[in-house]
């Protein structure tokens, strides 16, 4: 595959990272539950609420998605749309005011935001065997998400620049209405616009077969029953797809509500949330990239194992401690084992997937990322709740860690051909 190719595959990273980043993790969250919401317990609640009804919604609809578009050849218009989906609804957040009557809206927009991105994954995810031979997927997969970590980390950056920090901020914004904060999130729609450009203009796509989509959806449909029904011939991709189920829940909830305990329990401002992203997003993007080549090196799956084992170790820590210093300290610590964790699981499906099943079978990879992550989402918003404690809600998380690492451990990862030098 040209050069070019890859290049551009991995700039998507750079560009639709800058949504979880910014929407899902750092600003927009902190932003709805300290200004938003009533209050930041009733905004988590709220949080966690809308972001598990997303995840139902990614769980039912990227098998089918996946296993239609293995039948009807193309991938691109399909990522296209999705991408066009996020965008839009990331544009629409702008009109979230720091008042509780925008709390619905706001929710609405950022889960719709959240379906397009997930789902546009699936279709992106399965490019990536095409790119290049299995003995060089670990380094491509690592970069591109260590790239990802890049992109979220300078459009929060830029953000900040622009908007956050000056005590004039570009284009005369209101601060006393957020505008300042609300504009990040038109920031954050041109950049996923702009930057995802290089992929369809570069990367190659499937021909197309011919089918007409009703065709394609009763043949995909057709073909995703008998994935199912023939999963068991397929146990040990099966085995780790319910590990990545679990931990992953954990990890995306950890995302998810990173920025929003660390506002309401250590008392950071947006400001300090938006510096505490980037300096995660750098940490991360560099185990990302640095693990890369520990992948091809030593195989996926001790990859993630050794990052998970680090996660949940340092995740219980940082639940123990009241100094912000120490908060600090281990939370990059943290981030860097995150990335790696996330890459190595792409590169482990890219693997393992069957080559003329790639999409159907990245499908089910994102449906194992939300079959069960409103359960993530869900437990926190339970438990804080029930305790009236963000801290209570955090320390259901590790768990979902502990589980996945246990369950991986009866993974068979295939054998590894070394990359040729040179």
């Amino acid at each position: 595959m040209p050069r070019r190719a890859i290049l551009a595959w991995c700039s998507f990273d750079w560009a639709n990272s800058a949504f979880p980043t910014v929407v899902q993790t750092f600003l927009f969250s902190a932003y709805f539950t300290s200004h938003v919401a009533a209050n930041p317990e009733a905004g988590t609640a709220a949080w966690g609420q809308a972001t598990g009804w997303a995840a139902i919604a990614i769980a039912l609809l990227s098998p089918l998605l996946g296993a239609i578009a293995d039948v009807g050849g193309r991938r691109k218009p399909w990522l296209a749309t999705l991408t066009v989906l996020t965008v839009a609804a990331t544009a629409m957040l702008w009109f979230v005011r720091p008042d509780p009557a925008y709390g619905l809206f706001g929710l609405t927009a950022m889960a719709l935001g959240t379906v397009g991105f997930e789902l546009g994954t699936v279709f992106y995810n399965a490019m990536l065997p095409a790119l290049v031979g299995p003995e060089r997927v670990g380094r491509i997969s690592g970069w591109a998400w260590g790239l990802g970590y890049a992109g979220g980390l300078a459009c929060l950056a830029v953000a900040l620049l622009a908007f956050l920090l000056p005590a004039h901020p570009l284009f005369g914004l209101d601060k006393a209405s957020a505008e300042q904060v609300r504009a990040a999130m038109l920031l954050t729609a041109i950049w996923f616009a702009l930057f995802s450009l290089p992929l369809f203009l570069f990367v190659p796509d499937r021909p197309a077969n011919g089918r007409g989509l009703g065709a394609a959806i009763r043949e995909g449909l057709a073909q995703l029953m008998r994935t199912f029904r023939d999963l068991r011939r397929h146990a040990n991709i099966a085995r780790f797809l319910l590990a990545k189920m679990i931990y992953i829940d954990g990890l995306n909830t950890l995302f998810a509500f990173g920025g929003i305990y660390a506002a309401g329990s250590f008392g950071m401002s947006l400001e300090q949330v938006l510096i505490f992203g980037i300096v995660l997003n750098v940490t991360a993007g560099l185990g990302a990239a640095g693990f890369a080549w520990v992948d091809d090196w030593i195989g996926a799956k001790p990859t993630i194992l050794i990052a998970l084992a680090a996660t949940t170790l340092l995740g219980i820590a940082i639940l123990l401690v009241d100094d912000v210093v120490w908060f600090w300290i281990l939370a990059i610590a943290i981030g860097t084992f995150l990335g790696p964790t996330q890459a190595a699981s792409r590169s482990m499906m890219a693997r393992l997937a069957p080559p003329k099943l790639a999409t159907e079978f990245f499908g089910l990879y994102a449906l194992a990322g939300k079959a069960t992550a409103f359960f993530g989402p869900w437990a926190v918003a339970a438990a804080t709740t029930a305790f009236d404690s963000q801290r209570a809600g955090m320390a259901t998380i590790p768990p979902f860690l502990m589980l996945g690492f246990l369950l991986l451990l009866l993974v068979k990862e295939p054998v590894r051909k070394l990359a040729p030098q040179g």
